[in-house]
């Protein structure tokens, strides 16, 4: 030992047995719960009769009918090393208020459970789990923190961050041990609550055919955050900005629907907290990748209260976007919590059974790390994989969402150590009747060694393809080495996904996302300006893959501005005519800006919300447009979202190989030309004999198309490949061109030699 609070913090660990404390008043290890308050101790509210015996299942806390017909709330928590739990139910009005401990006597399969009578839906409660106090073998019970039931299906309150809502004392003078020193304050009137709700499970509103059940080939997702879509849009009403109610208002719907999305994937709308370090810069967690509930819609989405009625209004709104067509997909993030690593706050998970639900290193005191934020789920452990599989289904039964986008997924996939596509996780998804049936989305990697996954998730997984993002990011700023790399990301990546019988849909191609530049900051700028974060601009990555057009950030240059606006319907343009499932950002599609910033993590302002007025902006509405008639056009044309991968071979003996690639010279490309830089590409789309077969079992037909990308900055020419491929070609999309019409386009003979402007698309639709 090297110093004597380290000393100090050893010999309190061996003390457990006689509850010494430290000098200040605040214990090292006891079992009991002592309370610390400015160095003195004050006495815990006398224990209430215990609960009836109640029930070990189902987890939570469920208001029913029990013995002699008396109503009540069943609560069970699973707590496998405690030595004894508290039910703290809340009567009083303030936050810590009213408190009266329940203690729950019945103990079923590591399972603490009891019945209290006259406990209706509206209360709020928590846990106190008792202990030993042993960070040195992972033990961390605290009966002085409150603590939220990992099941609750409603939170009450804000998670503010002072020193009593750690475990450990905080500000101890020798940082190395602090978190071995147990902190004895009560955490109460600092915490959220738990609270009772009505159970819905009956609730038809939810049956499977209610829902769009949209095929995945035909998908178009839309990332949102419900807050940062809502809150400026000046046809919600101002109550309803920023909040469940307001994403479920006509005027939001309208315009997904008048874009063509097929789904929305919502950034983490499970309850969640802020860090420490954010809090101190006067700023929160924006995105919400810090859960802390996962069976809880986050409060401060709702507009009708958070004693239960987030859990209505979040029904309601999806209500109302299936009945638009649109499906929910909500990005969860199962791989670490809010609790961080050792230094982190107390606040669940971390005091019912630290070493039951956290990876722990050997030494058990620190935390295994996949995630970079502090702690990893230990999912193979049963529990675990119980409350993730019991929190998914929970919403796709009772609150009805559609699918899932895995946030680090990789991390999910690990069995002890490494990335494992046989894990518990992975296997019990793929046998479990309800989540088997819904959207899967992987983010096919974590920060650990070998965490990278991309094209290895099994069948039944669509993942996000960052390779199509990288490569066609390269295209368009004329930086790829060769156009191997293009041609795999245009078709449905193969390459990465034609293996165990998945198909091109595998792939969710994405050229932006919520992390990272906006598509309009992606063509304005070529370094990140992250400075409103407070970290000295470190945070985020530097790796952007973006070119500015000539002057970094907002410019009053006409040229530029025209050239970045060519590049954004380019960059839409590519994404929506690639082969697999398109992901929009919300804003992207009318020249949604972030200043540059592409870490707007903790902005819950203008740099993070959608700024609507650019829809009324003569230099933005066209993108919108173009945006809505390339959706349309994709959903009018099979060939654009093929469900089984191309062959490059004729499937009938009159036909056409389903997929050729041709030179600016209007010939076949060779092995040599893959191999070599090229700023133009024909990619020739067969819709003559298209693989599978339509609802009604006939064969499905489509027109063919020749898609032209330059990504050169002068014009160059293109020969149009003759027969057996076309007798002519009419152009139907020519992103060189600031508006787009409906009318047929021009049509050129086949054999003639085109000119394709400088950094341009043209889609021209084959004819005879």
């Amino acid at each position: 030992m090297s110093s004597a609070a380290e000393q100090e913090a050893v010999a309190g660990k061996r003390a457990a047995a006689d509850g010494r404390s430290t000098a200040d008043g605040r214990t090292v290890a006891d079992g009991r719960p002592a309370v610390v308050v400015n160095g003195g101790r004050r006495a815990a509210p006398p224990p209430a009769a215990p609960a009836w015996p109640g029930t070990a299942v189902p987890l939570g806390a469920r208001f029913r009918t029990g013995p002699d017909q008396v109503a009540g709330t069943n609560f069970a928590l699973w707590a496998g090393g405690a030595e004894a739990v508290e039910l703290c139910l809340f009567d009083g009005p303030g936050p810590g208020a009213g408190e009266r401990r329940v203690p729950l006597t019945e103990l079923t399969h590591e399972i603490w459970h009891g019945f209290v009578p006259g406990v209706a839906p509206g209360q709020r409660y928590g846990y106190r789990v008792h202990g030993r106090w042993d960070p040195w073998t992972g033990a961390r019970w605290n009966p002085a923190k409150l603590l939220l039931d990992p099941y609750a299906r409603a939170v009450d309150g804000d998670f503010a961050l002072p020193p009593e809502v750690y475990g450990h004392v905080r500000d101890w003078p020798e940082q190395r041990v602090a978190d071995t020193v147990r902190d004895d304050r009560d955490s109460a009137p600092y915490v959220p609550k738990g609270v009772v709700v009505h159970d819905d499970a009956t609730d038809d509103e939810w049956t499977y055919d209610r829902r769009p059940k949209t095929p995945w080939a035909d998908s178009v997702i839309y990332e949102l955050h419900v807050r940062g879509f809502t809150k400026l849009h000046p046809d919600i009403p101002p109550e309803l900005r920023g909040t469940y109610a307001g994403l479920a208002h006509p005027a939001a719907i309208e315009h997904l629907t008048r874009l063509g999305v097929t789904a929305v994937e919502l950034l983490p709308v499970h309850q969640f907290a802020h860090e420490s370090h954010l809090l101190d810069r006067g700023l929160k967690n924006y995105w919400g990748y810090n859960s802390v509930g996962y069976f809880a819609p986050h409060a401060a989405y709702a507009a009708s209260g958070t004693t239960g009625g987030q859990v209505g209004e979040f029904k309601r709104m999806v209500r109302a976007l299936h009945e638009a067509g649109i499906e929910v997909i909500l990005d969860v993030v199962y791989n670490h919590t809010a609790e961080a690593g050792e230094l982190g706050p107390t606040l669940s998970l971390k005091g019912i059974d630290n070493r039951g639900y956290y990876r722990l290193q050997p030494d058990a005191r620190r935390y295994a790390d996949y995630t970079g934020c502090g702690n990893t789920l230990h999912v193979v452990q049963p529990h675990v994989l119980r409350l993730i599989t019991d929190s998914l289904r929970y919403w796709v039964t009772e609150m009805g969402v559609d699918g899932f986008r895995f946030d680090l997924a990789a991390a999910l996939a690990r069995s002890m150590h490494d990335v494992d596509m046989l894990s518990p996780f992975l296997a019990v998804i793929a046998q479990d009747p309800v989540l088997r049936r819904v959207k899967l989305i992987a983010e096919p990697w974590d920060v650990g060694s070998g965490g990278y996954q991309v094209g290895a998730f099994p069948p039944l997984w669509t993942e996000w393809n960052d390779r199509f993002r990288n490569a066609v990011r390269d295209f368009w700023r004329h930086a790829l080495p060769d156009v191997r790399e293009m041609g795999y990301r245009l078709s449905g990546s193969s390459d990465l996904y034609a293996w165990g019988g998945r198909r091109p849909y595998a792939s969710v191609n994405f050229v932006t996302a919520h992390d990272g530049f906006t598509l309009r900051d992606l063509v304005s700028y070529e370094r990140k300006h992250n400075e409103a974060n407070g970290e000295g601009n470190r945070d985020g990555t530097d790796d952007n893959r973006s070119w500015n057009c000539g002057a970094e950030g907002e410019t009053d240059d006409a040229e530029i501005r025209a050239l970045r606006r060519r590049q954004l319907r380019n960059l839409l343009t590519t994404l929506l005519l690639s082969t697999g499932v398109p992901m929009l950002v919300a804003g992207d599609e009318m020249g949604r800006t972030q200043g540059g910033s592409n870490n707007a993590y903790c902005q819950d302002n203008e740099i993070g919300w959608v700024d609507w007025s650019l829809l009324d902006d003569p230099e933005w509405r066209p993108l919108f447009e173009l945006a809505s008639r390339l959706i349309a056009l994709r959903h009018r044309h099979p060939v654009l979202r093929r469900r089984a991968f191309f062959s490059g071979r004729a499937h009938s003996p009159h036909g056409l190989r389903d997929l050729a690639w041709f030179t600016a010279g209007g010939t076949e490309m060779t092995e040599r030309d893959w191999y070599a830089p090229a700023a133009t590409l024909g990619m020739y789309l067969s819709g003559r004999d298209i693989p599978g077969r339509d609802e009604r079992g006939d064969p499905i037909a489509d027109d063919s198309f020749l898609a032209v990308l330059h990504a050169g900055g002068e014009p160059a020419g293109f020969d149009l490949p003759g027969p057996p491929w076309a007798e002519r070609y009419e152009v139907v999309v020519d992103t060189g061109r600031e508006e787009q019409d409906e009318a047929p386009g021009t049509v050129h003979p086949a054999g003639t030699r085109i000119t394709v402007p400088g950094r341009t698309v043209l889609l021209l639709r084959a004819v005879g």
